[in-house]
């Protein structure tokens, strides 16, 4: 039968009569990209079943999407193509009958033999049956080992091994009575009958052609092996972990796959020297990214309250784990870890690939580790083998045959890319602009990691990216399967670190002393929070140790910098430090942080790395150097501005990024340069600036300090942005100059609000600093910051504070642990200052916080003789609710369930934007409770979806509530005639009513007409709102003039 090329869907191909073996032939003469062409057999009457074109036929139903939507026929193709008119032609040669288990490992060389020589004949049309589809095989017994000879090489199919050599198909047939055989292309390896393991239990497919899911990834998702007489859900958790890790078994590979993989281990295993090989494990916590406004479409790090804060169980290799359970076949797994410069992104990824090394990973066959700043290259074109191979750091040299190994299995690939943000000068990465890509076919560096991003690539794999949380790439991630925060140092872990610090020097006898040092420095110890800066501090440390005099910390970012700078620049080449801060600073504008040998001269290069200002990259090659830290750049770039003359004094000010700027915006990439410049202007010369440039730049300096003084001094700190005027304060404390410090002060509101600005250990250390100087009190909005217990405690404990509000989980945190320790004065005055007016809940969350507050004082009414109120519930006025039409009938009858507890609740507003939908049955709810709502004026149930029924009901209860409700608002339900009328009987009874509002409701002019009679006889009712649709105009024209407080508006 000829065929010529495919049309149409999967089904037309199921209805046909097509030959698939036929189909194995067209394929194989199809020129697709990346594969090689494969000879086709002279012979007309001899068929070769090929793994490579099987493969991609596969490959090629996957794309068509009437083939997933048509599954359940796809046992029926399969079955066809088990039981081809040729197989069943060669039933009498291959399949050998009642050949028991151990007659068949006896003789199994004799049959390969035996059956190698057979001749396979297709049988004439004649003899064929009339339906080809629904033909039965004789059924065989037993197990069978057989071997199809064919002129383009033998396929052998042999019983199921457990674990399957490199070029063995498992294919299992439940309906053909076969358990589990293998298709091997090529020659067989020999080995003696008792090395032929028995078969073990394994489950079949309801497919004959369906290859196991561990053996084959790059199957379609639909045609996975199904478990044999086992569903899904009677699979427990622990035997699907145990069933993957039997998948996940190394199969012996060939040697050059071996012998790449043994090499890749041995680079991954070498320890790093120095200081690099102390590590302190700090926590991955789970993340995720929304965008930061309405209009805006840039996304950020969502701030969780500390309590929501969740830590990746079982560390890096409970990450790795989780992705491999969650991932569906064919499907690229993308794990992002983000983070701030310096918190450790880099060192914890390459501790993954070391990880492997050690074999801690053993579902990973590869894994490569490639810095981003070794793949900023533009114009030329690669491969994907030389991204594997060729860029990385230390290449390895690999051939096509391990490059094809890759490409079957990317299920046993972990890619990982770190620092993603020195690629933000590549444009293209961003998701839907990256055409179609081969793996084979040249392109350019950022075609392929578009490719590999957008899961065009490798599909399959899995990805690991780190990269710092702001920046234009990291809002590509958003989509990732999954996505971590890496969480700074504890107070306690940056101690540890210390520890091990000086105890990898073979300095224990320093340990106490520096930590010493640490502790009498609270801005230091609180800057620690990040490893970089915790180990600059061990660096300074050690050197003021070493002069065994009495050593002292600065207690400023500025002074630890200087400090450690200071001894390199005695011996340094003339001007070497100012060069290197040039190129700092330029790198920076680029959004780079590593560089070449030849950009800078030999004599200044050779000096940088001997003082250690420059290092090479690592792993990279010679010529790649890199500034040891992010911080130090920005140390370098600030200094530059400090002392070179080539920066306009009018132009500094906009460095300091305190203002915003319509045009020409200027990009803070270097984000901790601002508080160096403040302190490298304004600290006294002699000990900073001059300990670093000499007295040459000095009257530079005094020009620049000028101009800075005076934009400062114009700044008003109240009308800051709160992550603005963290920064004010930072640059304040790092000048040390006591003027614009006493400006800053005094500036400062009343009531300050951090809604949604993080607040990290540094900044809760300065601002506790700020308040206890300016001398007055202060009330502190503290919510969504992400405020750490501590922090927490130090802010709300000072006398200044006078009232704050915080998450409600974190503040009954602190409670407990206040009582747990014992300290019930400090207890008693957080409790006193602790406000949740006014309340809106906005997510399920915070009605159940709300209830656990309520909850601590019921119970604490029961324990107690004297029943005290906790003053956040006794203050509370005004509660919102607004919870939208899915949550919102969930969380109502919780929220009903304690309103009683706030005896002064003032204004009660259930309406949403998004509609609440508390419905008849909230209603009566809420009706149940207004005995014991003595206060309440404002009702809002504008928007709820109540009809007649929750009208009569809320009618009803009002009079509970006439001495106190002011308004009341039904707007825009679904309120007809009854429910009118209803309210129209009630209103009489509502003394100290003064607005209704029935707008946007469905009773008609009848409805009107009694609500409007019974308004005559409630003189002190101001307005009513009724105007509906449902009534004529003019009716309601005639109302209003009979009375002048209808409203039609």
């Amino acid at each position: 039968m000829e065929l010529g090329p495919l049309e149409g869907g999967y089904l037309e191909l199921l209805n046909s009569n097509a030959d698939p073996l036929e189909l194995y032939h067209l394929y194989d003469q199809m020129d697709l990209a990346g594969e090689e062409e494969i000879d086709l057999c002279s012979e007309p009457d001899t068929d070769t079943i090929n793994c490579e074109q099987f493969s991609r036929l596969l490959c090629d139903i996957e794309g068509d999407e009437e083939t997933r939507e048509a599954y359940a026929n796809i046992a029926e193709l399969d079955q066809y193509v088990f039981q081809d008119s040729q197989f069943e032609g060669l039933s009498k040669d291959i399949f050998i009958e009642h050949i028991g288990l151990e007659d068949m490992i006896s003789e199994s060389v004799e049959m390969l033999e035996e059956a190698g020589q057979k001749s396979q004949k297709r049988p004439f049309p004649e003899e064929l049956p009339a339906d080809l589809k629904h033909r039965k095989l004789a059924p065989p017994s037993g197990s069978l080992l057989s071997c199809l000879s064919l002129p383009a090489g033998p396929i052998h199919i042999i019983p199921t091994l457990p674990a399957l050599p490199q070029g063995l198909w498992q294919i299992s047939g439940a309906g053909t009575e076969v358990s589990s055989i293998l298709i091997y292309q090529g020659e067989m390896p020999q080995a003696p009958p008792s090395s032929l393991p028995k078969s073990p239990d394994r489950p079949g497919s309801t497919s004959p052609f369906a290859p196991a899911a561990a053996d084959l990834p790059n199957m379609p998702e639909p045609a996975l092996t199904s478990r044999a007489n086992v569903t899904e859900d009677e699979m427990s958790p622990a035997q699907c972990r145990a069933a993957r890790k039997v998948s996940s078994k190394l199969p012996k590979y060939p040697e050059r796959v071996e012998q790449f993989c043994r090499s890749l281990r041995d680079k991954y295993q070498a320890k790093p020297a120095g200081p690099e090989d102390i590590l302190v494990e700090v926590d991955l916590m789970r993340a995720r990214l929304e965008r930061s406004s309405s209009k805006s479409l840039e996304r950020e790090l969502v701030i969780l309250d500390w309590a929501e804060q969740q830590p990746a169980r079982g560390g890096l290799a409970g990450v790795l784990l989780a992705a491999s359970d969650c991932r569906r076949p064919r499907e690229t797994q993308v794990i992002a870890v983000l983070g701030k410069a310096g918190q450790g992104k880099s060192r914890w990824a390459r501790a993954v690939s070391r990880a492997w090394a050690c074999g801690q990973l053993p579902q990973y066959d590869f894994v490569f580790y490639l810095p981003c700043h070794c793949l900023d290259r533009s114009g030329d074109t690669y491969r994907l083998q030389d991204l594997l191979f060729s860029l990385g750091p230390q290449p390895l040299p690999g051939d096509s045959e391990v490059f094809g190994h890759i490409l079957r299995r990317p299920d046993r690939l972990l890619l990982i890319l770190d620092a993603f943000e020195e690629l933000e000068a590549q444009d293209g990465l961003l998701p839907s602009t990256c055409g179609p890509v081969s793996a084979a076919e040249p392109s350019s560096l950022r075609g392929l990691l578009a490719g590999l991003l957008q899961r065009k690539l490798l599909r399959g794999c899995t990805l690991l990216v780190t990269a710092r949380s702001r920046g234009r790439l990291a809002q590509s991630l958003s989509k990732a399967d999954a996505l971590f925060q890496m969480a700074g140092f504890s107070a306690q872990q940056a101690e540890t670190y210390v520890e091990r610090y000086f105890e990898h020097l073979g300095a224990a006898h320093h340990q106490e002393r520096a930590l010493a040092l640490l502790r009498g420095q609270p801005l230091l110890l609180s800057h620690s929070h990040s490893p970089t800066v915790c180990r600059a501090v061990c660096q300074l440390s050690e050197a003021l140790l070493e002069l065994g005099e009495e050593a002292e910390l600065p207690s400023t970012l500025t002074g630890l910098y200087v400090g450690l700078l200071g001894p390199a620049v005695h011996d340094s080449p003339p001007g070497a430090l100012e060069t290197v801060a040039r190129l700092a600073w330029e790198l920076g504008r680029r959004h780079h942080s590593a560089l070449r040998e030849d950009q800078l001269p030999e004599k200044v290069r050779a000096w940088a790395v001997a003082k250690g200002l420059v290092q090479p990259c690592p792993g990279a090659p010679e010529t790649e150097l890199a500034f040891p830290s992010f911080l130090l750049q920005c140390f370098l770039g600030a200094l530059w501005l400090a002392v070179s003359s080539e920066i306009k004094d009018k132009e500094l000010p906009q460095y300091l990024a305190l203002t915003p700027r319509k045009k020409r915006p200027y990009d803070n990439w270097l984000e901790g340069m601002p508080r160096f410049l403040a302190g490298l202007v304004f600290q006294p010369h002699a000990r900073c600036l001059g300990a670093l440039a000499g007295p040459v730049v000095a009257s530079v300096v005094d020009r620049k300090q000028k101009v800075l003084t005076k934009y400062l001094k114009r700044l008003q700190p109240g009308l800051l942005q709160a992550g603005r005027l963290l920064e004010l304060l930072h640059c304040a404390h790092e000048a040390m100059d006591a003027g614009l410090w006493r400006h800053v002060v005094q500036g400062l509101p009343a009531h300050l609000s951090f809604l949604g600005t993080r607040l990290t250990p540094p900044d809760t250390h300065i601002l506790g600093r700020t308040l206890e100087t300016a001398g007055r009190d202060f009330s502190l909005d503290l919510r969504s910051t992400g405020i750490d217990p501590s922090g927490l405690r130090s802010l709300v404990g000072l006398s200044c504070v006078t009232r704050f509000r915080a998450a409600l989980s974190d503040t009954v945190g602190l409670w407990e642990s206040l009582q747990q320790h014992g300290e019930a004065k400090l207890l008693q005055a957080v409790e006193e200052k602790f406000t949740v007016e006014p309340f809106k809940a906005k997510s399920m969350k915070d009605v159940e916080d709300l209830g656990n507050l309520v909850q601590i004082q019921r119970t604490r009414s029961s324990s107690e003789d004297t029943a005290r109120e906790l003053p956040a519930i006794r203050d509370l006025r005004k509660l919102e609710f607004a919870l939208g039409p899915v949550s919102g009938p969930q969380a109502f009858p919780k929220l009903v369930r304690i309103l009683e507890a706030f005896s002064s609740l003032q204004h009660l507003d259930l309406d949403s934007l998004s509609e609440n939908k508390i419905g008849d049955e909230g209603v009566a709810q809420l009706s149940a409770t207004f005995p014991r709502l003595k206060a309440l004026e404002t009702l809002n149930l504008s928007q709820n979806s109540i009809t007649d029924v929750g009208a009569c009901k809320l009618a009803k209860a009002l009079p509970s509530l006439a001495a106190s409700l002011l308004r009341l608002s039904l707007y825009n339900n679904c309120i007809c005639d009854v429910g009118a009328k209803s309210l129209a009987h009630v209103l009489p009874d509502m003394v100290s009513l003064r607005v209704l509002d029935v707008q946007y409701n469905k009773f008609t002019a009848a409805g009107a007409q009694q609500l409007a009679a019974s308004l005559r006889k409630c003189p002190d009712v101001e307005t009513l709102a009724m105007w509906t649709p449902t009534i004529p105009f003019g009716v309601q024209e005639h109302l209003q003039q009979l009375d002048s407080r209808i409203s039609l508006r």
